[in-house]
């Protein structure tokens, strides 16, 4: 089954506490505090691994949660870091956060990794937290929270030429004959139903990735026939082979077909229509062929033809070795454009400062809600079992304005306010 999108939930490991403890030895009085830290959370991690093809794994799994770092011991002693979850996805997948489709990452080379979601720091210790005025403190931070998040992942096949064409005109005949891939041929329309790559080799050594996308018909930018599903994986490729039906045995003209298609891929995207483009006139072994080749030359004149037969494989080699050609002259110019890019980078440097994350106050009837990632996140790794940190963390709130803040809402003695998921009385 090839599966090319998935949705999955990832959440990095939380953090492991840290803890309060004291130096307990003898001949040593008021020893003083010895609670280590808490070990880090796991990163989630996005790998690629070539040996994959589909993203059928990520229809059978869909969460993965790294572990959480270890609790601090005493004589600060620091809790283990927990190991990083490694994932394996296949070469060229696209990940994107599913809740707002901002994009996280691209895996298009061999062993390439992305972090998906972070692990969460560990807590510190109440050694930490020593000052000259509090030289024992009796509190310790819970871990951070790891990142959580419901990502979507869209798999582009990677190949360097994508045949495509209406359904039946050959394109998996082709690719059968110039490589050892085995796609399934059938006398009917989508016959191929997922992506076929196969390795052509040319007699002078050279070689590229030949992609067999499933046919196209009118209307496939809207989803009609297979439409939606497979115009992704052309955009991966640097050379269209346009495959023709020369025969016109089903009664259609070629050159109506090429123009259909064409304008099926721009309506898809436009920058397929800039994309080098060779046209494979195919059946040509069979009669009237040749007729109507004639006039599709005299309609077609800025896209170079080759008349070929898939079957009796009649001008295949001279149509692989003006692919390769092709191919190695296109990615000269891409290689050329990327250094251009990267040179014009390195003489603009752009310096952004990252502004404080605030907080702002909603009514929830008779409730004040406080909204804020730094402010949530302190709410769930201070322990109000503590005196102390309950002490800390009213200052905090005091220092970065909340309290001043609520007063100015009109919150009294009394009142609840709520952070996160917990709720407390507001007290002057």
């Amino acid at each position: 089954m090839f599966v090319d999108t998935a949705k999955v939930y990832v959440k990095g490991g939380d953090g492991g506490n840290g803890i309060v403890s004291f130096r307990r030895e003898k001949y040593v009085p008021e020893g003083g505090p010895a609670g280590g830290d808490g070990g880090e959370g796991g990163d989630v991690i996005f790998q690629v691994d070539e040996g994959l093809r589909t993203l059928l794994d990520f229809k059978y799994q869909r969460h993965y949660k790294a572990e959480r770092g270890e609790y601090g011991g005493t004589k600060n002693k620091h809790g283990k870091n927990a190991p990083d979850m490694i994932v394996k996805v296949p070469q060229g997948t696209i990940v994107r956060d599913a809740e707002d489709g901002s994009f996280i990452g691209d895996l298009v080379s061999s062993g390439q990794r992305i972090v998906i979601a972070e692990g969460g720091r560990g807590g510190r210790g109440n050694t930490r937290f020593a000052t000259i005025a509090n030289k024992a403190p009796n509190m310790a931070e819970k871990g951070e929270p790891g990142q959580e998040r419901m990502v979507l992942l869209e798999l582009k096949v990677m190949a360097d030429v994508g045949l495509v064409g209406f359904p039946s005109v050959g394109k998996s005949t082709l690719l059968s004959v110039v490589s050892a891939a085995q796609p399934k041929i059938g006398a009917y329309h989508f016959t191929t139903l997922s992506p076929n790559l196969g390795l052509v080799g040319v007699d002078d050594g050279r070689s590229f990735v030949l992609a067999d996308l499933p046919g196209l018909i009118e209307g496939a930018h809207t989803g009609l026939g297979l439409g939606h599903q497979f115009l992704r994986h052309i955009e991966r490729t640097k050379v269209i082979v346009h495959v023709v039906d020369m025969s016109s045995l089903e009664g259609r003209d070629p050159y109506d077909d090429w123009v259909k298609i064409n304008e099926e891929l721009k309506l898809h995207d436009t920058k397929l229509e800039s994309m080098p483009q060779i046209i494979a006139a195919n059946k040509m072994d069979l009669p009237g062929a040749e007729d109507h080749l004639s006039a599709f030359r005299a309609k077609v004149k800025d896209v170079p033809i080759f008349p070929i037969s898939g079957v009796t494989q009649l001008g295949v080699k001279e149509l692989m070795f003006a692919i390769t050609d092709l191919l190695e002259k296109v990615e000269q110019q891409l290689q050329a454009a990327a250094s251009d890019a990267n040179l014009q980078s390195a003489e603009r440097k752009v310096y952004f400062v990252r502004a404080e994350e605030n907080f702002r106050i909603v009514r929830d009837n008779e409730t004040y809600v406080v909204q804020g990632a730094e402010l949530e996140k302190l709410m769930k790794m201070t322990n109000f079992m503590q005196e102390d940190a309950i002490q800390r963390f009213q200052r905090i709130m005091k220092r970065m304005g909340v309290d001043d803040a609520l007063r100015a809402r009109g919150c009294t003695n009394g009142t609840t306010v709520r952070i996160g998921e917990f709720e407390f009385e507001f007290v002057e």
